[in-house]
């Protein structure tokens, strides 16, 4: 199984879905794709042992991923702050993967019915459903 972890801006998100995945899983296959260094960094600094950076390793990895993860604005061409080009987010809509994104209302996209919940409880939450699809992988 093959997860991908994309992230933007500063990688904190990112960082802590990797450092717990990485900690309850130490043999997965896990690539972290920050669309800049500082966030690529972050996800290094975690514990990702494959990693890069900008849009056409999001396309890339997209190609080869089971799962992705991330803020819910990688599907949104030019969200994070202008950071996911059209072809980033056109690559993570339609790739097979299945998708866990972490409703983060910044960046003037809110998701309704969204309650303001801590980052940690949003992060716990995405990693349960990890979780979950990983466990019915592997049996």
């Amino acid at each position: 199984m093959n997860i991908l972890v994309i992230d933007g801006q500063g990688g904190q998100l990112g960082g802590q879905i990797i450092k717990t995945v990485i900690g309850k899983y130490p043999d997965i296959d896990l690539t972290a794709v920050g669309t800049n260094a500082a966030a690529t960094t972050a996800m290094v600094k975690a514990g990702a042992k494959k990693a890069a950076t900008g849009e056409n390793p999001i396309i890339v990895a997209c190609r080869k991923a089971d799962v992705i993860i991330g803020p819910i604005g990688i599907v949104i061409a030019d969200a994070l702050l202008g950071e996911i080009t059209p072809d980033a987010a056109k690559a993570v809509g339609q790739s097979d993967a299945v998708r866990i994104l972490i409703p983060i209302n910044k960046c003037e996209n809110l998701v309704a019915g969204v309650t303001m919940q801590t980052f940690s409880a949003l992060i716990e939450d995405a990693l349960s459903k990890l979780e979950e699809i990983i466990n019915n992988h592997l049996k």
